[in-house]
């Protein structure tokens, strides 16, 4: 199913009474979800996503714009006639109820046309638990069972009605860190062999990353970049999009552009052309420094080596550095020996450092002269 989001908006009453504005969650949000596809939305607390979810559901109704699935245009359709499965945060399991009176739940609410036979319901309720892997947990109630089982019991639910979209509102944020990478593959696993159309929410870049066909990354209510998660990470549109991807999380310095070099404090660090003299930020990813003691460019002060098995994490400093530190990453098996002057030398692989602009924080491309 194709869902398409035209100017869709959202606002709410300002609480504070002396701000007569209102407070917009969601501001003219216009892109196209492919059928068939896995899409993220992307962002920290507070930016909108769930409201757009709860939108495209029909749990809130849009201040403004339409919402289409397919060619049907759906904005002021019950959720329970969208065709939608949706899987909360909090499993929202029903605690006296087997695993299979959770999944036979809303069969057993169908009306007229729609009502199923004991035996459909069964069937049905005995697919979708073979399908996130559940079947030897039917008879059991949901307090015997772990965190993750729980989350896939609530997808069995929602898969149970043959959604046309299924939406999932931070499924894995209640798991720890094992749990989380597990069953985030199990969900990889059952949409590509349902082929639904399932929208992800989280704030957790790495889950989006992970399993994304498209992410869409939101701050403030406001649509920032939509593309392929390798796409937007190594093309980020601003400053807020690029921080917010990578772990660890790009490094960000005050530099200049000056007489076609890119200047850190006193180190030119790329020959560059097609931008002019200005201020910029620059961003340079973890992965961006080569270790080079004898050529490098950009010469930080070196506080500590980290060794983390396949990788190793260079911690400096720098006069230029927004924040505590450098953080660069290099193979383990790669020389990181300062000189005996405590200071570390790197150049820089050129696709992984990006320049923005000061007032706008939009990036400004660049070629290597």
């Amino acid at each position: 199913m194709r869902i398409v989001l035209e100017h869709l908006t959202k606002k709410f009453p300002n609480r504070d009474k002396k701000i007569h504005e209102d407070v917009v969650a969601v501001d003219d949000f216009t892109f196209e979800i492919p059928d068939g596809k896995l899409v993220s939305l992307l962002g920290p607390s507070g930016c909108g996503k769930s409201t757009t979810l709860n939108m495209i559901c029909g749990l809130e109704k849009p201040t403004g714009g339409k919402i289409y699935f397919g060619e049907d245009d759906v904005t002021d359709l019950p959720p329970e006639n969208r065709g939608v499965g949706m899987v909360f945060q909090s499993y929202a399991l029903y605690p006296h109820l087997t695993v299979r009176g959770n999944i036979l739940f809303p069969l057993q609410n169908l009306k007229g046309k729609d009502k199923l036979s004991k035996e459909e319901m069964n069937r049905r309720a005995d697919e979708a638990a073979k399908l996130v892997q559940i079947t030897e947990l039917m008879d059991r109630k949901p307090s015997e069972m772990s965190g993750g089982q729980q989350q896939r019991v609530a997808i069995a639910r929602a898969l149970v009605r043959m959604p046309k979209v299924l939406l999932l509102d931070e499924p894995l944020s209640n798991l720890d860190a094992r749990l989380r990478l597990q069953t985030r593959e199990e969900i990889r696993r059952i949409q590509k062999e349902t082929k639904i159309t399932t929208i992800f929410v989280t704030h957790d870049q790495e889950e989006a990353m992970s399993i994304s066909d498209m992410m869409v990354v939101m701050q403030a209510g406001v649509l920032q970049q939509i593309g392929k998660p390798q796409e937007i990470y190594d093309d980020p549109c601003n400053l807020f999009v690029a921080k917010f991807l990578g772990t660890p999380p790009i490094n960000v310095f005050e530099g200049r552009v000056e007489n076609g070099w890119l200047v850190i404090g006193s180190d030119r660090i790329l020959h560059i052309r097609g931008v002019e003299d200005r201020e910029v930020y620059v961003g340079i990813r973890p992965e961006a420094f080569v270790p080079d003691e004898e050529h490098g460019p950009l010469v930080c002060d070196l506080k500590s080596v980290e060794v983390m098995g396949r990788d190793t994490s260079v911690v400096s400093t720098h006069a230029g550095i927004q924040g505590l530190c450098v953080r660069a990453i290099i193979p383990s098996d790669a020389i990181a020996d300062p000189n005996g002057d405590g200071k570390v030398r790197f150049s820089l692989k050129p696709k992984k450092v990006h320049i923005f602009d000061k007032e706008s924080e939009a990036r400004i491309p660049f070629e290597l002269a």
